[in-house]
Parts: structure tokens; C-alpha cells; sequence
């Protein structure tokens, strides 16, 4: 790992993110992962890109080396929602891992897509081409990939800019009484483990999410959730703030006593944005995986509505 160091000179006011892509020669896209993953701080805290500088402020970045691995093109089945020359929009399935991550660099989506594509936008390095944002290894449904580097920037923004929608859909634990609500609670890493996130007002981001009451079991709600904000775990972390994690959710909650898959019980069901090239809205639906149906019959039968 390589520590890059500045002390900002004739940067005052300035966004930390449009900084760093001056002086280090990052992308912004680049800049965004890194401050993600809590690499970067200033004056010794996490902050976000749009951060305004001060001058005299020293700004650390923990560069992660490139590993010498080769991420190989596998021959594997893909649920293929939309694809043009710029985008293609896959319904990931149950326990696929978007990208290669240390002691898996197999079986992922990106192996999957590097054979099937051939051309993928390089702006996020070898490990994570095409990748613009992802979902969890056992959340299912929609995920769009950039074919070049006009597609990936142009959807980065609309995410950045929360004008790209994403809506999940998710069977949580417990009753909940009302049909609406806003979840407004920051998030950031959990600092007992690492491997986890939090509600925390401690180097954290703000974080929103909206919910509606689809279906009650009295045990459980069907629930679907509007992202306001892109936050890792955000829907797994705010739904265990309110006390109803969501149903299979291990590290957030428990097991699900129902399902021989575990892992949690979330759906990315819809996914809209602006075509990068043809300037069109684009809506797209993976309906919802046999896991989930199956799941519903049986909350439905055990509450005796069917």
C-alpha cells in the first residue's frame, strides 16, 4: 500500500474530489471508490468528495498496490435484461460476487461479463471493469455495466447526482404498523468490525431511505425500498436500525429459519436512468427470484392468508 501525501497550496475552497483529480491524476470516478472504501482523509478525518478545502490541510490517500492476478473470462450463464453498444443491464442471481476481491477472483459477475462482452469501460482498473456500482453477493435483481468510458462516467454522475432510481424489494423481521416511511440516519464503518456498517454519526455519511409496506405477515413485512442515498449496507443497515432487519440478513440480523439459501432477503427490483448516449429514460425490471416467491407463500400461509 502507498501513502500519497499533499499539503494544499492555492486550493481554498475548492472540492476535495476536483483537487485530487488535478494533483494525483485520478479520475473522479477513481476518487469516489477510494473515499468509499475510507482511504482518503484530511487532517486525519473521512470526508466527502464535495468537501471544501482549506489551505495548510494535508490530505492522505492509502493508494491500494495493484495486485498481478489476471481476471480471466468464464463461460457463465447471465440473466440479460438490456444490452447496446454502451450498457448492459444483468438480474444478478443469488451468491455471485459483482467483482474479484481478495480470495475470490472466480465465478464473479465481472469473469462473467469479460467473456461475454469483450469491451468494458477500464475507468475503474482490471479488477472492477465496466463496474459502476454493485450490490451484495446475496442481494439479487438489477445492476447495469458500462462498456466504455462515456457510458461509466455518465452514469457515475446520474448516481452521484441520485438522479438514477433504484428500487428494491425486501421481507424484513417483525410488523411494521405504518405503510410509510423515511429512514434519515447517517452511515459509516462499524468500528468494533470492519466488515460491517453502522448508524453513527462518526465518520459517517448521511444516508436516506424510503420505504412502503407491501404486504404483513404480523412475523415479517414486505417492504419496498427507494434509495435516496448509495450507502454500502444501506437498506440492510437502516432496516436493522428500526429494529426490523431484513429476514436471512446474517450479519445485520439472523439466519432465515424458512429458506435453505440463506443470506438475506433483498430484491434489486427496478432500475432507471438516462441512456449516456441516446439521452433517453431507460426503466428496467427483474421480476421478483423463486427464493423470494417461495418465501412469500410461506409467510402467506403461516398468517393464514392463503
Amino acid at each position: 500500500m502507498a501513502e500519497l501525501k499533499w499539503i494544499v497550496e492555492n486550493g481554498a475552497d475548492e472540492r476535495l474530489d476536483k483537487y485530487l483529480a488535478d494533483a494525483g491524476d485520478f479520475s473522479r470516478s477513481r476518487i469516489q471508490q477510494l473515499l468509499k472504501e475510507e482511504r482518503i482523509t484530511v487532517d486525519g478525518k473521512t470526508v466527502r468528495g464535495s468537501y471544501r478545502l482549506k489551505d495548510g490541510q494535508e490530505i492522505i490517500l492509502d493508494l491500494p498496490e495493484d495486485r498481478n492476478i489476471d481476471v480471466l473470462p468464464q463461460d457463465i450463464p447471465l440473466d440479460i435484461l438490456y444490452e447496446d453498444s454502451d450498457i448492459i443491464v444483468i438480474n444478478k442471481p443469488k451468491g455471485m460476487v459483482v467483482h474479484p476481491a481478495p480470495g475470490v477472483y472466480e465465478g464473479t459477475l465481472v469473469n462473467a461479463l469479460l467473456y461475454h462482452c469483450k469491451d468494458l469501460s477500464g475507468i475503474n482498473g482490471y479488477i472492477r471493469p465496466g463496474i459502476v456500482h454493485r450490490i451484495d453477493k446475496d442481494t439479487t435483481g438489477c445492476i447495469v455495466a458500462c462498456k466504455n468510458d462515456l457510458a461509466h462516467e455518465s452514469i457515475a454522475k446520474q448516481l452521484e447526482d441520485k438522479t438514477c432510481h433504484r428500487e428494491y424489494q425486501a421481507i424484513v423481521m417483525g410488523n411494521i404498523p405504518h405503510d410509510d416511511g423515511l429512514v434519515d440516519a447517517p452511515i459509516g464503518r462499524d468500528p468494533r468490525d470492519r466488515q460491517r456498517m453502522t448508524v453513527t454519526e462518526k465518520n459517517s455519511r448521511e444516508a436516506r431511505t424510503r420505504f412502503h409496506v407491501k404486504e404483513r405477515f404480523g412475523s415479517a413485512t414486505w417492504v419496498e425500498c427507494f434509495l435516496e442515498t448509495g450507502r454500502t449496507h444501506q437498506i440492510r443497515v437502516h432496516m436493522k436500525y428500526i429494529n426490523h432487519p431484513v429476514m436471512g440478513d446474517e450479519k445485520y440480523g439472523k439466519a432465515c429459519r424458512y429458506m435453505d439459501t440463506q443470506g438475506q432477503v433483498l430484491h434489486a427490483s427496478d432500475l432507471t436512468l438516462v441512456h449516456p448516449r441516446t439521452g433517453e429514460t431507460m426503466h428496467f425490471s427483474a421480476p421478483l427470484p423463486e427464493y423470494f416467491e417461495e418465501l412469500l407463500t410461506i409467510l402467506r400461509k403461516e398468517s393464514g392468508r392463503e
